[in-house]
């Protein structure tokens, strides 16, 4: 399932990332903005517990998501504004990381780090900028799915319509939540007009 989230404010924090002139910091921030703004679309269908908090008129008990329930994933290193940005929200939420290498010819991901825990009767974020192929995010979706996740939820920046295609394809229970769908990916497999590298944008690098 994908849910495209369509708002004047994400239209304009996602065109914000398109700008090239964009400086690293101001890149960052705008990705941890819009991920916490997909974190809410993502959990509106959770359901809430009950919590004994001391306040400043006596013990009460009151409604709330139990966060030790929810594992925030996200694919290194692009993902890591939003995966903070989660965190900042969801402070008693528990991490996983993973890192991909995209080969250049066959357009395939190859996993090469993996630590990702125990997600038995987890709710599982995964946080991944851009979808291209689908293919890493598909990787990740394996992963979460091998260790026991109850659900899992993506949230991602720009996708292609073929990238969510495939992930829908072989993972059509999980709920994608995604602020831009683009045009294309063009013959080298990039998002058309996407965002570039949003890992050397985001962390500066050549």
């Amino acid at each position: 399932m994908c849910t495209n989230p369509r708002s004047p404010l994400l239209l304009t924090l996602v065109n914000t990332l398109r700008d090239e002139t964009l400086t690293p910091f101001t890149f960052r921030h705008t990705l941890k903005e819009i991920a916490k703004i997909l974190l809410n679309e993502a959990l509106k269908d959770t359901a809430v517990g009950v919590k004994k908090i001391r306040t400043w008129s006596g013990e009460r008990e009151v409604e709330a998501i139990d966060e030790s329930r929810i594992m925030v994933v996200s694919v290194m290193r692009a993902a890591l504004p939003m995966h903070e940005a989660l965190l900042e929200t969801l402070t008693d939420a528990t991490s996983g990381f993973l890192a991909m290498k995209r080969d250049e010819t066959t357009h395939e991901s190859t996993l090469y780090y993996d630590r990702v825990g125990d997600c038995t009767g987890k709710t599982v974020i995964i946080v991944d900028p851009m979808v291209a192929t689908g293919g890493s995010l598909c990787d990740a979706i394996d992963v979460a799915k091998g260790k026991g996740a109850a659900r899992i939820k993506t949230l991602n920046i720009v996708a292609s319509p073929e990238g969510i295609a495939e992930v829908i394809k072989h993972h059509p229970e999980v709920q994608i939540y995604i602020a831009q769908i683009d045009e294309k990916l063009d013959e080298n497999k990039y998002i058309l007009p996407g965002l570039g590298d949003a890992g050397d944008r985001a962390y500066n690098t050549l």
